[in-house]
Order: C-alpha cells, then sequence, then structure tokens
C-alpha cells in the first residue's frame, strides 16, 4: 500500500519514539505509545479498536477502554500532523472501517527493517562472502537502542519484547558464527559477553563464546565458563549442560585439532586484541577536571551521596552503583559532582574516565551513546584500527574491559536515560551523572540514585560571592546579601558577579550592585565576555531549545505571567485542555526550568522568570494580546496577575480587555 502524508520515522527497539521530517515528536503517556507501538508493527494495514485494547489491556479492560483508544489517537494525530486542523481527515493516522491505520514505509520502523536487514544477512551467506555477511549482520544490529518497546505496558508490547529479543539473540549467534568462521574470535569475545549476561540460560551462546575463549589462547577461562554454565543450569532449571556443549568441553580438555582457528593457528598465539591492548600498556586514565574554585556548601547533598555509593559498593553484587545529580542551569552540578569525585578517587585505583555528553549544548548535536563509547574505550587504549561498529558492539566491548576493574566514571550533562544506559558498565565501577532533566526511569529500571540540587542557601551564597569577588564584599554586607537576592542563589550568576567585581576595582560596589538590580538588561550583565557559552541567558537557552514544541510554547506564553500560578492560569494563557497543560507543567519542572510548590502551584526562578519573559516576546504581539485578554477575564481567580514590567503593550491589552 502506498503511503502518504509527512516523513516519519518509527522507533520500537529501545523506547518507543518518533520523528517527524527528522525532529522529535513528543509522543505522550505510555499506553499512548503503546499504541504507536501496534500501528507501526502493523504500518498501512487497518487495526480494529478492540484489537488496540486487547494489546493495551488484555483480559483486565477497564469500561472506558475505547475512548482511551479514541483519546490516544486523537494525542498522536496532534504529535504527528501538527499542521492538520481539527476537523481534517489524517493523512498519516487514518480511520478506517472500524480501526486506525498508521500510513509510513514500513521500512521506516526499525523493528521492520531489522528484520529484513537480518533477513538480508541471511541470505548473503556463502562461500567468499563473509565480510560481506557479517557487516550486513552488524548493520541489522546497530539498529537497536535498548530493549524493544522499553516502558511501554500492555500484553502486546511484553510479546513484542520477548519475540524480538528472541530475533535478536538469533542474529547474535549467526553473527557470532561467522565471526567464528572468518578467524574474528578475539573481537566476537567482546560482542558476545553481552548477550551472555542478558540471557545466561541460552546455550548455544554459551558454546559459541567458549569456543571463542579456548581459541583466544584463554582455556582456563573457557573452563571456568562451561563450569560455571554447568552449575547455572543445574541450580535454575535442575538440568546438565547439552551434548553440544558436554562434546565442546571434552574436546578442549584433549586439545582436539578440530577446535583450532581457521589458518591452523595454535590458540595460545591468537590472544584477544583489543584485550591486550587495554591490559597491555594504555596508561592508566586520569581524565577528571580540575575542582570548581572556592566550591562551598552541599555538605547534606554529599554525604547523602557518599553514604548511598559506599553502601551500595559494599554490597559486592553485580549492579554498578549509579547517582545522578539534576537540577536546573548554573545551579552548580558539575562542581558537586567533580567535588564528590575527586573525594572518591583512592577507592577506584584503576582510573577515572569523564565525558561531556553535551545534553544541552547549542552548538552541535548531543553525543549519542555510540560516540560516548568511541571516546570511553579510546581512552581504554582501543585504537580506531581495533573500534568496533555498532553500540551494541561498542558497549559489549566497553563492559568487557571495565569487568573486574574498580573505574570511577563521570558522564557530565546527560540529555536522556537511553543516552546513558549503554554507558553503565557492571561491576565493580562507580558511574556519576549530571543533568537537566530528572531521570525516574533510570531510576525505576536501573536502580540509579536520584539526587536533585537547588540554588545555594542565602549563608553559603555570601561565602561563595564574598570568597571569589577578591576583597571587595564581606559575607556580611548589605551588597552581599542583596546580590545573592538577585542571583537567586545560582553559583554560575554568584560566579559572573564576582568575576564583574573583581575586574572593575574602580566601580562601587553599591553602582554595580544598582546596575544588577534592573530587571531588564539583568541577564545582559551576567555573561562572561570570553565565553557566551558560560552566560546565563546562554545556559537558558540551551534546556528551552532541548523542549519539545509544545512545551517551548507553553514555556513562552508563562513568561507573560509574574509570580505564583496555577493550571488554570497557565491553561488559559496557553489555550490549552487540563490535561495538556498538567503533562507540559510537569514536563517543565522536571526539566527544571519551573519550580512546583504544594497545591500544585508554580513558579519561576526570579533569573529563569527573566529568560521567560524574553521568549514570550517570539511570541507575535496580536498572539501575546489574546493570551493576556483571556488571563484578565478570569479576574479576580488571578490577583496575582500582571505582566512583565516594561512592556506596554501587554498593560495595553490588558486594559482593553477589561
Amino acid at each position: 500500500m502506498a503511503t502518504t502524508g509527512a516523513a516519519l520515522r518509527i522507533q520500537l527497539l529501545g523506547s518507543v519514539r518518533a520523528w517527524r521530517k527528522g525532529v522529535e515528536v513528543a509522543l505522550g503517556p505510555p499506553k499512548q505509545r503503546a499504541v504507536l507501538g501496534l500501528l507501526a508493527s502493523r504500518a498501512n494495514d487497518v487495526v480494529g479498536v478492540e484489537n488496540i485494547v486487547d494489546a493495551l489491556w488484555g483480559g483486565d479492560v477497564p469500561q472506558t477502554a475505547a475512548n482511551g483508544v479514541h483519546t490516544y489517537v486523537g494525542g498522536l494525530r496532534r504529535a504527528l500532523e501538527p499542521g492538520r486542523s481539527r476537523r481534517a481527515a489524517g493523512a498519516v493516522l487514518t480511520s478506517e472501517s472500524g480501526g486506525y491505520c498508521l500510513r509510513l514505509d514500513p521500512l521506516d520502523v526499525d523493528a521492520t527493517l531489522f528484520a529484513r536487514s537480518h533477513s538480508d544477512a541471511r541470505r548473503s551467506r556463502g562461500p567468499g562472502s563473509s565480510e560481506v555477511t557479517l557487516r550486513l549482520y552488524e548493520q541489522a544490529l546497530s539498529l537497536w537502542h535498548g530493549e524493544a518497546y522499553s516502558g511501554v505496558p500492555g500484553p502486546f508490547a511484553a510479546m513484542e519484547r520477548t519475540r524480538l529479543r528472541d530475533l535478536r539473540l538469533t542474529a547474535v549467534e549467526e553473527w557470532a558464527a561467522g565471526m567464528l568462521a572468518a578467524g574474528r574470535h578475539a573481537e566476537m569475545v567482546t560482542g558476545l559477553t553481552g548477550a551472555v549476561s542478558e540471557e545466561p540460560l541460552r546455550e548455544k551462546l554459551r558454546w559459541l563464546l567458549i569456543l571463542a575463549l579456548y581459541r583466544c589462547g584463554r582455556q582456563a577461562h573457557a573452563l571456568h565458563m562451561y563450569e560455571e554454565t554447568r552449575q547455572l543450569l543445574s541450580s535454575e532449571l535442575g538440568v546438565e549442560p547439552g551434548a553440544d556443549l558436554r562434546i565442546l568441553y571434552q574436546q578442549i580438555l584433549s586439545g582436539h585439532p578440530e577446535l583450532r582457528p581457521p589458518g591452523g593457528d595454535t590458540p595460545h598465539e591468537l590472544l584477544g586484541v583489543r584485550e591486550a591492548a587495554f591490559r597491555g600498556g594504555a596508561p592508566k586514565p586520569v581524565q577528571l577536571p580540575p575542582l570548581a574554585r572556592g566550591f562551598v556548601g552541599r555538605d547534606k547533598e554529599l554525604s547523602q551521596l557518599e553514604a548511598v555509593l559506599e553502601e551500595e559498593s559494599a554490597g559486592h553484587g553485580a549492579s554498578t552503583p549509579v547517582a545522578v545529580v539534576d537540577g536546573p542551569a548554573g545551579v552548580g552540578k558539575s562542581a558537586l559532582v567533580l567535588e564528590l569525585a575527586h573525594r572518591l578517587i583512592d577507592r577506584f585505583p584503576d582510573g577515572q574516565l569523564y565525558v561531556d555528553l553535551r545534553g544541552t549544548a547549542l552548538q552541535g548535536r548531543p553525543l549519542s551513546a555510540a560516540d560516548a563509547l568511541g571516546q570511553l574505550l579510546g581512552s581504554l587504549g582501543v585504537d580506531d584500527a581495533q573500534m568496533p561498529p555498532g553500540l551494541a558492539a561498542r558497549a559489549s566491548l566497553y563492559r568487557s574491559l571495565l569487568h573486574g576493574q574498580r573505574m570511577l566514571v563521570v558522564l557530565d550533562e546527560a540529555q536522556s536515560a537511553d543516552q546513558l544506559r549503554p554507558l553503565i558498565p557492571r561491576g565493580s565501577s562507580c558511574v556519576l551523572v549530571t543533568s537537566r532533566q530528572r531521570f525516574g526511569g533510570l531510576a525505576a529500571r536501573d536502580g540509579a540514585h536520584l539526587v536533585t540540587v537547588g540554588p545555594l542557601a542565602q549563608k553559603e551564597s555570601a561565602r561563595l560571592l564574598a570568597g571569589l569577588s577578591e576583597g571587595r564584599l564581606d559575607e556580611r554586607d548589605p551588597a552581599t546579601a542583596r546580590l545573592v537576592a538577585l542571583c537567586g542563589g545560582l553559583p554560575l550568576a554568584l560566579r559572573i558577579v564576582a568575576d564583574g567585581l573583581a575586574a572593575n576595582p574602580e566601580v562601587p560596589v553599591d553602582a554595580l550592585v544598582e546596575q544588577y538590580a534592573a530587571e531588564h538588561g539583568r541577564l545582559d550583565r551576567l555573561t562572561v565576555e570570553d565565553d557566551a557559552a558560560a552566560s546565563m541567558r546562554s545556559v537558558f537557552e540551551a534546556s528551552y531549545q532541548a523542549l519539545p514544541e509544545d512545551a517551548a510554547r507553553m514555556f513562552r506564553h508563562l513568561g507573560m505571567y509574574r509570580g505564583t500560578f496555577t493550571v488554570q492560569i497557565a491553561a488559559t494563557l496557553a489555550e490549552t485542555d487540563w490535561d495538556t497543560t498538567r503533562r507540559l507543567l510537569s514536563l517543565l519542572a522536571a526539566n527544571h526550568l519551573l519550580e512546583e510548590e504544594p497545591g500544585h502551584r508554580y513558579r519561576f526562578h526570579n533569573l529563569i522568570g527573566i529568560y521567560a519573559a524574553e521568549c514570550a516576546e517570539r511570541e507575535p504581539p496580536a498572539r501575546r494580546e489574546e493570551a493576556l485578554a483571556r488571563l484578565v477575564r478570569l479576574g479576580p481567580t488571578v490577583p496575582q496577575a500582571r505582566p512583565p514590567s516594561g512592556h506596554g503593550d501587554w498593560r495595553d491589552a490588558r486594559a482593553a480587555a477589561f
């Protein structure tokens, strides 16, 4: 069936995501993403409403299920076809014959593309085709970005997860067999270790890995893995290894010539190239950036993080302690994590790795997980010639190299949990992360410890400002207290102010305070001349640019209001329904662009509020006037409503609304 509508790409092999014309769209709640996953898996086929209900709820169907399906479809249409009017028929997600149909090229769904690529790899197998075949397998496996349908509920998603996982593991087994036939057993060891950890009872995977270990000259490791396999099968299933594994074990003990690799090399000559590169002389990585000058406070957060990491490390389990520090731009997340990391250095004698994931960089794109792994592997001694292609192979090699190591890994400015998960090794290492987003899923699924940091307290802020001002301020000066309030306790803003005080000794302190006191232009002054990326406006802009368009639009409209506001006020300003408004406010709060207060009330940090008012000016004047008029018509329910100072057109609009 021919496809119509805007270009669309769907990811099912990982978290369910979608891109329209190359731009990711927000897909809404988990069940809404489940509907998209079902329709995408059956692209261009009509799926009945009853089938969708069964896929989402199974045997426990609520009375409102059918209405729920229609609501989810409506949400998807708004996301996938934002320019469509409410009454216009959908072109991408259509209603047909009592059901719905998602119209797109099936190969724009990664699960379908994986199945096609896997079939192509199988068909290519034959004499003299090993390199082409292996490349096709690796291209197919590189489409995976985590567990299929990750975080999506319902029986259909559960069945698809199982089916696709089995299909992927079959492809891994076929790839590994091809690697053995090509004599590339050393590379295959690293690529197969992760699959064995994921599916430890799958005997074929273990057979392949044991043979590869033997061919690499690691006979003791191969025999140990066989014994581990035997014990695992006995304890979990009450059975002994199958015939193939038992025969392989006996052949290893006897040094059977059939086990030699292609070309006749003896096993002791076939040391793992990648493992040898790391363990044979690459310098220990020591990559932590220096501590922030004048670091103060955060005693509670540091004590909490140290206690959690020490307790988890003492468990000696397979899980790696992961701590994620989140908070708004400029709050000092990186400074806190680096302070903690330097305190922990002695506990991790094998080194420290550091990667800037560029999750909120204004210039360029965030670092992909595969590229981040490339940096990490390079730091561990893997050169370009040995670097495996694709995310899965790199993640497997990374885990293998860090197995048994006590390494401290610092991942700065993470964008998403999907970006992070492949970078978390197993075992005795420790991972510290900073982000402007709160990763609830990483805590729920992966056991990460989340610590949110807010602005510094007044006393700590005054100590930081006075300590960096080169003697121009005292902690108890009234001017210090006023500057702390104007900066809202954000360390980055305080550091910029301190730099300005130190750099202009001829300007009286009170005069500088008055310059910062003016709300209009304050962000212009909170900048560093030779480092635009360090200005307050730039760091706020980076957070804003990372938002989906509907959340960015809500942020702009909220910038027209001053003070604490409710869901009703936000819905009135942005002209959105209550469910959408709540979702967008929660998203802005999770990205630390809003602060949530008791009673479902919200407010801006004072500097973010100034930036939001600037963003509001990006809306056309007519829309600003309409939004303010809607707000004023609420009358006494918005006693604090007033437009930002210095914007006469909004005051005129408000007066006209009365």
